[in-house]
């Protein structure tokens, strides 16, 4: 699977970071940086949205859409876990997107925190209307309200529970991630002949393969690496 139609204007690059992530992330930095070298500036944007309290994906979707500009404007994608799903439910509703990287996504995000989170947990998840989590970005413990899952489950209400991503999609996902199953990649990207799925030896942060990841991204975004004329 290539891309075959570039966009007349350049487009501009995104990245989206994971759950209890930010900005600032390892990957994200290191992404960036890759693609300086090549003249390339990737914006990583904050999708901590409205906070990470009060974290909605609806809010976070609607922070990418505004970043990608006006209504002429194109992006390219990448997205890591909760990014990746977030880049998916863009692209499944705004044209402007012209391709997605999409580093271990977190399909059907609710399902993995329901289980990740264990039966007593979302009770009390519930309850409570808190969950405690250790938040990467600032090194601290933190805490996301039980809003998030319903918002999560209403958007994942709106397709089935899967996006419907037209667009030219590269996953790169890891088999030994045990927080977002790489059998959720495997389900979704079966069958779509605009979807590539490549599997590496690793776990969720991906941290292992980011020599891997740059490479397969590469290739996957030639055309639009390609000077301009060539």
């Amino acid at each position: 699977m290539t891309i075959e139609h570039i966009p007349q204007e350049s487009p501009r690059w995104l990245y989206l970071h994971g759950f209890a992530s930010g900005p600032e992330s390892s990957k994200g930095v290191a992404l960036a940086r890759h693609y300086a070298r090549q003249g390339i500036h990737v914006e990583r944007l904050n999708l901590r949205q409205p906070s990470l309290e009060r974290l909605r994906l609806s809010a976070m979707m609607r922070t990418v859409r505004e970043a990608i500009g006006g209504e002429r404007d194109r992006a390219i994608i990448l997205g890591s876990s909760l990014g990746g799903l977030t880049a998916c439910r863009v692209a499944e509703e705004d044209a402007r997107v012209c391709a997605l990287v999409l580093l271990a996504p977190a399909l059907r995000a609710a399902e993995h925190l329901r289980r990740l989170a264990g039966p007593a947990g979302m009770r009390r998840w519930e309850e409570t209307g808190w969950q405690e989590l250790d938040d990467y970005a600032e090194k601290r413990k933190a805490r996301v309200d039980f809003g998030f899952i319903g918002d999560l489950e209403a958007i994942d209400a709106r397709s089935g529970g899967w996006p419907d991503v037209r667009v030219p999609t590269l996953i790169i996902h890891g088999r030994q991630d045990e927080t977002v199953r790489i059998d959720t990649s495997r389900q979704w990207a079966r069958g779509k002949r605009h979807v590539r799925l490549v599997e590496v030896e690793d776990g969720h942060e991906l941290m292992a393969s980011l020599g891997r990841i740059a490479a397969e991204a590469d290739d996957f975004l030639r055309p639009f690496l390609a000077p301009a004329g060539a």
